[in-house]
């Protein structure tokens, strides 16, 4: 059942609103919608506007935040998120450090499905945007730690870093992991990728780097076709202890 303050996202004929339940009314160009109408319903059910326009209400899933939610910066595409998540192997067990938080995108995808998640924003104003977005997905399994990772101790099963990574960094990420355990490091720049490869690979048994390509399909009258539009974003390392 859905409360008052919940996020929902709203999906009509071409439109799509990401919006929160209750709180008086949403003008579209469909018509005014009464969002105190919402607060109870289930996912699924359907709303109409005043001019009769119907709306599917639905829940937000991580890819909607991606999308939709405030920003503080460019997050991480999700091709990168889930090359993390796969070459991890990141489960409902593990305990996940995650830095350079920005949005929080990343650390809502991991919440989803690790059992805990700390993720550190050295910047104030982005760890607020963070902490909204985050408490919006309902995950009461991530924290949000104004800090530089330096900072934090404990030991983890996977650490992520999607910052301007300096050697400490690396060596900080391997000592508060678990043997066995997972390094994932996110660069822009190929520069920044040879200076994780430099420091990690005498550190870690196990050291690969990545590069994933999207191409979307686009599908028009005359046919279906790769999208031109080139799929390059960064560059992922990932280490073993």
């Amino acid at each position: 059942m859905i409360r008052s303050g919940q996020r929902i996202l709203l999906v009509g004929e071409e439109r799509k609103y990401f919006l929160k339940a209750g709180n008086g009314t949403f003008s579209t160009d469909r018509g005014i919608i009464n969002l105190d109408e919402i607060v109870g319903a289930e996912s699924g059910d359907v709303i109409q506007s005043h001019n009769g326009s119907e709306f599917v209400i639905l829940l937000p899933r991580a890819p909607d935040f991606f999308e939709y939610a405030k920003r503080s910066g460019a997050p991480m595409l999700p091709k990168d998120i889930g090359l993390v998540i796969a070459y991890t192997g990141m489960n409902r067990n593990d305990r996940v450090l995650d830095s350079g938080t920005g949005t929080g995108i990343a650390a809502i995808f991991f919440g989803g499905i690790a059992r805990d998640v700390t993720t550190c924003e050295v910047r104030p104003d982005f760890a607020r945007i963070a902490e909204a977005n985050i408490k919006d997905a309902c995950l009461d399994n991530v924290e949000v730690v104004t800090s530089d990772i330096l900072g934090i101790q404990g030991l983890f099963d996977i650490v992520h870093l999607d910052m301007t990574i300096a050697p400490d960094h690396i060596r900080h990420a391997h000592s508060v992991l678990k043997p066995g355990g997972y390094l994932a490091c996110y660069t822009p720049f190929l520069e920044y990728l040879f200076s994780v490869i430099d420091v990690a690979e005498p550190l870690f048994s196990e050291l690969k780097a990545l590069e994933c390509m999207e191409r979307e399909m686009s599908r028009t009258k005359r046919g279906t076709r790769p999208s031109t539009r080139v799929g390059h974003t960064g560059y992922l390392t990932i280490a073993r202890k």
